[in-house]
């Protein structure tokens, strides 16, 4: 952790002197106590190598984190103008360590970050988080950005999907799309009590680490179709649920080998991937 952090005003008085109360249209909640925003930066790996970015550091709690962390590239996207102005001072004191950029992070363009490894570390805005997901799992999927790690706030209901097991509950379309390409891990919850305003709902940070290759050949895409139609009816049968798809039931279920009978909860990721897989042959 760095030693060497300059004296900054406390986060409370940079909320007042900008005036930012958080506006519920871009699903801000602020972290505040730094022992919490401390954890997460600590639980983020070795961050004085690469890109780190952040995404939506309103006032910039977390960002402070990610600084004493030893982050010595870090890219603080924020489409809040107030938030901009709040982080100037932050910028001015770590000019060769810190660029915070009036960017959107769902139009961004990541390859504008260059070659070096990148490591994603946010407390995300719950009204847009699975979208970002997606969007990041499709840059490591096409091998078009070098994503080494991320760790991201959820609500905790989406966190508990991301890393769910076959059989449970929470298993569904986003633990096979996550789980396909990286490992996923619980890091911490966080009660409402821990952001201002508080939300309604619990937190769950979590954790991804990208592998080296996919856990089965595929591509997002068949990936997205088969978990949607298997998932979006995931009480029914497979043979009923599967029938939106454009190709012959009863050949993607043989081919792939797996039953009709089963239903989608009880299928591993492997095994969705033999129907991805299969699928993208016979949707040709």
């Amino acid at each position: 952790m760095s030693t060497d952090f300059p004296d900054l005003p406390p986060l409370k008085d940079v909320i007042r002197e900008h005036g930012l109360l958080a506006k519920k249209s871009l699903g801000q909640n602020f972290l505040m106590n730094p022992s919490v925003t401390d954890y997460i930066a600590g639980s983020a790996g070795d961050l004085t190598k690469g890109t780190v970015v952040e995404v939506g550091p309103g006032p910039g709690g977390l960002t402070r984190s990610l600084l004493r962390a030893g982050a010595n590239n870090l890219v603080a996207l924020e489409k809040d103008e107030r938030c901009v102005n709040a982080l100037h001072q932050l910028s001015l004191a770590f000019p060769n360590r810190l660029t915070v950029l009036e960017q959107d992070a769902l139009t961004f363009d990541y390859s504008s970050l260059g070659d070096s490894p990148v490591i994603i570390v946010a407390n995300l805005p719950y009204n847009v988080a699975t979208t970002l997901l997606i969007g990041w799992l499709k840059l490591i999927a096409d091998k078009a950005l070098p994503i080494q790690s991320m760790t991201l706030m959820f609500q905790r209901e989406v966190g508990q999907r991301i890393t769910a097991s076959p059989g449970s509950k929470s298993y569904g379309r986003l633990s096979v799309l996550c789980q396909w390409l990286c490992d996923t891990y619980s890091v911490c919850e966080l009660p409402p009590s821990a952001f201002t305003p508080p939300p309604k709902v619990h937190s769950t940070v979590v954790g991804f680490k990208p592998l080296a290759e996919p856990r089965f050949n595929t591509t997002l895409k068949s990936l997205e179709t088969v978990t949607a139609a298997a998932f979006g009816q995931r009480r029914k049968m497979l043979r009923q649920s599967l029938k939106k798809l454009d190709v012959e039931l009863e050949t993607l279920l043989a081919e792939a080998q797996i039953a009709g009978t089963r239903r989608p909860e009880e299928l591993s990721i492997q095994e969705f991937g033999q129907l991805a897989s299969t699928y993208e042959s016979l949707a040709v």
